[in-house]
């Protein structure tokens, strides 16, 4: 028996969905400019998962995906264009977006990106220039 919980997230419509198991590696809140404009918002809530923790269950064939660069593979349905998740294979995990998973319990512990940030947020959580130095950035934190 095992005591992991999981979540069930779907896209706007419905038609791709999808479960986390476990917890996420990491979570918080993205100021990118490629975040921003991806999810239409001045600021992205993101959940990081190792990729064998999300299984799409439903859908999968429906899954449009797109690359601006190696980093992230964006995925959104392709009847509602609701975005489902991002993958980045570079830090080795998958980004399910907050929003994505309504019943999660989101407990934001950084803001990464925070130099691009149009939207400040005082809310005491540590912000990051770019990402933590075990995920590839400089791990440089940055005024509130």
């Amino acid at each position: 028996m095992t005591d992991e919980h999981t979540y069930k997230g779907s896209c706007f419509c419905g038609a791709v969905q999808l479960t986390v198991t476990g917890e996420p590696a990491a979570m918080g809140y993205c100021h990118c400019e490629s975040c921003r404009h991806w999810s239409a918002g001045p600021v992205n809530a993101f959940t990081l998962w190792k990729p064998e923790a999300v299984q799409i269950t439903q859908g999968a064939d429906n899954v449009g995906t797109y690359n601006k660069s190696p980093n992230s593979y964006r995925k959104w349905c392709e009847t509602c264009g609701g975005h489902v998740l991002t993958e980045h294979p570079g830090m080795g995990l998958t980004d399910v977006y907050a929003a994505v998973i309504p019943d999660f319990p989101f407990q934001p512990g950084v803001h990464v990106h925070y130099q691009e940030t149009v939207l400040r947020i005082r809310d005491g959580l540590p912000k990051l220039k770019d990402v933590p130095e075990e995920l590839g950035g400089s791990g440089e934190s940055i005024a509130e």
